[in-house]
């Protein structure tokens, strides 16, 4: 009988990557502590919790993240399929309902017959073929296991949550629905400032009280998360060119606010929402004063306050192969965000591409061909191996890090070009390695085509296997 892969960590790298095996006909073990033992992040024990927000990033085809999503889709990705059935409205945005995604995530690995999903807390890196997905929380008995098998190279920064507030808490005669630039259909609320109000509130964020930050040597922030604290301390205009940026936005009058706060829904019944890009270490105390300064929030009520937590990383650059393999170490491979990408999308992207190697090298026996860097899996792993290990840092998926172009092209037509450059060199490599690549949205115009579709409410079609 074949020896199973173990995955260690059912967030959303190791559930992908339990998931493209499973259905390609490979028996995995997937190790998730939570509930046996909790972090001080998660609120649950479902597989795949989102913890920081409920947004998987731009649904825009030409987009990277719309692009890398898409590809995904073309391998029968678990996450996007759940995704997509959990949505709410968000804009340009793909948003889930959390419980929703994470219940359908559960319940498809819990019903798979290759999936062995074992609850306890995996102390050791296990032996033969393994994935460590144990994400930004690892445990610190699994950090421990990996510092002696790479050194103490490992990194870490850290990372803030945002605010939740109750719908129902809400002054909606202060707020007006509207999604930037029209692209939705008035998927968030939004709080217009005026200038004297935006300079009041910049200063009592800049005054507040701050959590400290403890056990820790560094005092590094992933500049993609930053807490609104750190922003706002960087001048007085920063919020205003970032999370509270006014352009794309009018108010019901017609008029540019001079700076905005956006809400983001957290589920279809419009119970609770998110401050979008709100991340925040003030004391819980401060952050109930601050922000019921904001206009329609005076009386909010908190489902969830901001806080900080570690996420852990390693140098992968000094670490890692384009197959996500520790070169020092070969049978141990690292997905999600223990390697450097940032975000859930990139997380579960790179437990897809885990996934799809292993169950080529299984079955074939041979050496396997990297996913091309034009693509989007592909150039997430380019990003993770060339970086310069001296100045590494984690990234969302982006155009920067796709090889340039062959052909010259004005900004607005670059993403066009790159998003039809990645669907033929996928396309050929599902090809030349006989994975089978399935027909998902039209790649521009971003509308979903009928057919074939992976779906969650039961057990997740097999793929190819």
């Amino acid at each position: 009988m074949p020896t199973p892969v173990h995955v260690v960590g059912g967030g959303l790298a190791g559930c992908e990557c339990a998931h493209q095996l499973a259905t390609r006909g490979i028996d995995v073990v997937l190790w998730e502590m939570r509930p046996q033992r909790t972090t001080a992040a998660h609120q649950t024990g479902s597989l795949a919790e989102l913890v920081c927000s409920n947004s998987l990033r731009s649904d825009d085809p030409h987009h990277a993240a719309g692009l890398l999503k898409r590809e995904m889709e073309h391998f029968g990705s678990l996450i996007i399929a759940a995704a997509r059935q959990a949505a709410v409205p968000a804009g340009s945005a793909l948003a889930v309902e959390r419980q929703v995604f994470a219940d359908s995530v559960t319940r498809s690995l819990s019903r798979n017959p290759r999936v062995d999903l074992r609850r306890c807390e995996l102390t050791r890196i296990p032996e033969g073929t393994c994935v460590i997905s144990t994400g930004p929380l690892t445990s610190p008995a699994m950090t421990a296991q990996l510092e002696e098998l790479l050194g103490r190279e490992s990194l870490f920064f850290y990372d803030a949550i945002s605010p939740i507030v109750e719908g129902s808490s809400l002054d909606l005669e202060k707020l007006f629905a509207a999604s930037r630039y029209d692209r939705g259909d008035d998927d968030y609320l939004n709080a217009a400032m005026e200038e004297d109000q935006y300079l009041e509130f910049h200063r009592a964020i800049v005054d507040a009280d701050l959590v400290a930050l403890r056990d820790f040597e560094g005092r590094l922030f992933f500049e993609g998360c930053l807490p609104i604290e750190e922003m706002a301390r960087r001048g007085v205009d920063t919020l205003r060119y970032g999370p509270m940026k006014p352009v794309g936005l009018r108010t019901p009058a017609g008029e540019r606010p001079y700076a905005v706060v956006q809400l983001r829904r957290e589920d279809l019944a419009r119970s609770h929402f998110s401050l979008v890009g709100f991340q925040s270490r003030m004391t819980w105390g401060e952050q109930r004063r601050v922000f019921r300064m904001i206009p329609g929030l005076e009386q909010a009520k908190f489902e969830r306050l901001g806080q900080v937590h570690r996420n852990t990383f390693i140098n992968a650059p000094m670490h890692l192969d384009r197959h996500y393999r520790i070169t020092s170490a070969p049978q141990v491979r690292l997905a999600g965000q223990i390697t450097g990408v940032e975000g859930y999308l990139e997380s579960a992207a790179t437990g897809l591409a885990i996934g799809l190697y292993l169950s080529l090298e299984l079955s074939l026996e041979e050496a396997v061909e990297a996913l091309p860097p034009a693509t989007a899996l592909g150039a997430l792993s380019r990003h993770l191996v060339d970086s310069n290990p001296k100045n590494y840092q984690p990234a969302n998926i982006n155009y920067g890090l796709f090889p340039d172009l062959e052909v010259r092209a004005r900004k607005r037509e670059r993403r066009a070009l790159h998003a039809a450059r990645a669907h033929d060199e996928l396309q050929a490599w599902a090809l030349r390695s006989g994975v089978d690549f399935l027909p998902v949205a039209d790649e521009s115009t971003g509308d979903r085509v009928k057919g074939d579709q992976p779906t969650v409410s039961g057990e997740i079609r097999a793929v190819g296997g």
